[in-house]
């Protein structure tokens, strides 16, 4: 580690190109410096907080004054609550009805989540495990505590596939159960991995920009990742949600 760290000094002092795309994900108290704690107030803390409050911002203070020709934030609510409205529908069925509050919640939290992440000298939370399990933890205690609630027994259907032959079904039934158990962990992953891997390779061109000889070529694929980015945030709470509606329906309808 000394090693390491003496050897980035050097250059740095000689002029060399020293830069670390995973810095910009270092959880830091917001206040003061030292270690960080369970209390501590920290830029996770503030961007979380800046989350919850674009979502309050948007879903009620932009629809608080109704109207028949809406504004611009008051149909950007509109659609989003349609939007996600439609999926539970659609994906989980009317009975899923119940929790789209609940699924609405998550995806305008992860949405604008990912997309204060992409403001500069912001702190990106949904590229912390820490956050993404919390939330994929939720909707997997969610799904399996209602299942049992609503159906009991019954639900240890989900895992038995009655549609295969007999002699396979055991070996199904625990291909499900690891499945069904791997779901969380995949869940979050799949969040956190993707907005983490986007924002470190924008940090990689943006230190290679530092060069004058492919500063051009390095501006060129900063602008081409941010536009990906932006699609990413936005695919990203979508992917999830919509999972979050196919684990609702299981929970709903178990079975085969």
């Amino acid at each position: 580690m000394a090693t390491e760290t003496a050897a980035a000094d050097h250059g740095a002092e000689g002029g060399g190109l020293v830069f670390h795309p995973m810095d910009q994900f270092i959880v830091k108290p917001l206040f003061g410096e030292g270690e960080v704690h369970w209390y501590t107030i920290t830029n996770v803390t503030l961007w979380m907080a800046l989350a919850v409050l674009a979502v309050f911002a948007l879903m009620v203070m932009m629809t608080s004054r109704r109207a028949t020709i809406p504004t611009k934030g008051q149909s950007i609510a509109e659609m989003a609550y349609g939007f996600v409205y439609k999926m539970v529908e659609d994906v989980a069925g009317k009975d899923a009805v119940p929790f789209f509050p609940y699924v609405m919640t998550l995806f305008m939290f992860i949405v604008f989540a990912n997309f204060l992440g992409l403001l500069p000298m912001s702190f990106t939370t949904t590229s912390h495990f820490a956050v993404t399990v919390v939330l994929a933890l939720a909707v997997f205690l969610t799904v399996t505590i209602y299942g049992f609630m609503k159906n009991g027994a019954h639900f240890l259907n989900l895992f038995w596939v009655s549609s295969a032959p007999l002699p396979l079904r055991p070996i199904l039934a625990v291909i499900e159960l690891i499945s069904y158990f791997v779901r969380p962990v995949s869940h979050s992953i799949r969040l956190a991995g993707n907005v983490m891997a986007g924002h470190a390779v924008i940090k990689v061109f943006a230190g290679f920009a530092a060069i004058a000889i492919i500063s051009p070529v390095s501006i060129v694929a900063i602008t081409a990742m941010y536009g990906l980015e932006v699609l990413v945030a936005f695919i990203q709470a979508y992917v999830f949600t919509i999972l979050t509606c196919v684990y609702l329906k299981d929970a709903l309808h178990p079975g085969h």
